[in-house]
C-alpha cells in the first residue's frame, strides 16, 4: 500500500473510532472531554449543538492560523484528521450506551476508546487540530512547552465544566483523560518497545561476546572513567527484547556476579534485531 495512503487509512480509522467513542460513552454518559473536543461536548450539554458541526467550525480558525507553521504534508494530514472526527462525531450521533449505574466504567472505556483513536491519528503522522495547533503556537511565539499549554488548555476547559455538570462528572472525565494518555502513549510506542542495558564491568569484552554468541544481540563498547577511583572503565551498552531482559541478567551474572547494571525502559525501536533482519530487510509482522 503506498506510504500516503497507508497513513490516510489509519488517521480515518483513528478518527473513527474516536468519533465512535466520544459518542458511545463520552456524551452518553454526560462526560466531558479535554481541548476543542471538551468545549464541543459542553456546547452539545448545554445548546444541543451538533458535536460534528461544532467541532469543525471552532478547529477551522486554527487550521487557517496553523497552516504555515506545520508544513504541507502534516497540515493535509491535520485536515484530515480533524475533518474525518467531525464527520464521524455526527454518523455515530446515534450509537450511545448510558451507564447510568457504573459512570467510572464508562469513563474508562471513554478513555480507552478516545485514546486508541488519538493514538492511531499521531502515531500515522496526524492531528485533530484544536489544541495541538494552538500549543504549537504558543510555543512559537511565547516559549512556551507544548505539553504544558495543552496541559493547560484540559485544566481550563475541565474548571469550565464544573460550572455545567456536577463535581462527580468532572471527576470521572480526569479518570477519562487520565487513562486515554496512558493508551495513547502505548498505541505511540509501537510493538518494538525494549530494555536498554548499560553494565559497568571489568570483564565487558567478555559480556559483550558471550551476548552476540549466546543471545545474537549487538553490543556497544564504551570508554568510561571511574568518579572516585578515576581508573578506566569498559562501559556496554546494548538493547533487548522484554522477554530477554532475564536471560540477559542470568548471562551477565554468571561473566561478572559484581557488575553493575543500569536497565531503562526504551519506548521505540528501530534496526536490526528489532526491525530490520541480518540483511537490513524490514521484518514481516
Amino acid at each position: 500500500m503506498n506510504y500516503h495512503l497507508r497513513n490516510i487509512f489509519a488517521i480515518l480509522l483513528g478518527s473513527a473510532i474516536m468519533g465512535f467513542g466520544i459518542n458511545y460513552f463520552n456524551i452518553a454518559n454526560r462526560l466531558a472531554e479535554g481541548g476543542i473536543t471538551g468545549i464541543t461536548l459542553l456546547l452539545k450539554y448545554t445548546l444541543d449543538w451538533d458535536p460534528g458541526i461544532t467541532n469543525l467550525i471552532l478547529n477551522i480558525p486554527l487550521l487557517f492560523v496553523g497552516w504555515r507553521m506545520l508544513g504541507r504534508q502534516s497540515a493535509v494530514y491535520t485536515i484530515i484528521g480533524t475533518v474525518s472526527v467531525s464527520v464521524f462525531l455526527t454518523i455515530f450521533s446515534s450509537f450511545r450506551h448510558p451507564m447510568e449505574n457504573d459512570t467510572l466504567l464508562a469513563a474508562l472505556y471513554a478513555g480507552v476508546t478516545v485514546g486508541l483513536g488519538l493514538g492511531l491519528v499521531f502515531r500515522f503522522g496526524g492531528t485533530t487540530g484544536g489544541v495541538d495547533i494552538l500549543a504549537r503556537l504558543v510555543n512559537k511565539y511565547l516559549g512556551w512547552s507544548i505539553g504544558r499549554t495543552m496541559f493547560i488548555f484540559d485544566i481550563f476547559v475541565i474548571a469550565l465544566s464544573l460550572y455545567y455538570l456536577n463535581l462527580d462528572l468532572a471527576m470521572y472525565t480526569l479518570v477519562a483523560l487520565f487513562v486515554a494518555a496512558r493508551v495513547i502513549d502505548f498505541v505511540q510506542e509501537g510493538a518494538y518497545a525494549a530494555k536498554a542495558i548499560m553494565i559497568i564491568s571489568d570483564h565487558a569484552v567478555d559480556i559483550s561476546q558471550r551476548i552476540m554468541q549466546d543471545m545474537g544481540r549487538g553490543a556497544t563498547l564504551l570508554k568510561g572513567r571511574g568518579g572516585y577511583t578515576g581508573l578506566d572503565k569498559e562501559v556496554l551498552y546494548c538493547v533487548v527484547s522484554r522477554n530477554e531482559i532475564v536471560r540477559f541478567k542470568n548471562l551477565v551474572h554468571k561473566v561478572d556476579p559484581h557488575a553493575f547494571i543500569i536497565i531503562n525502559d526504551v519506548h521505540e525501536v528501530f534496526g536490526e534485531g528489532f526491525t530490520l533482519d541480518e540483511q537490513k530487510q524490514p521484518l514481516q509482522k
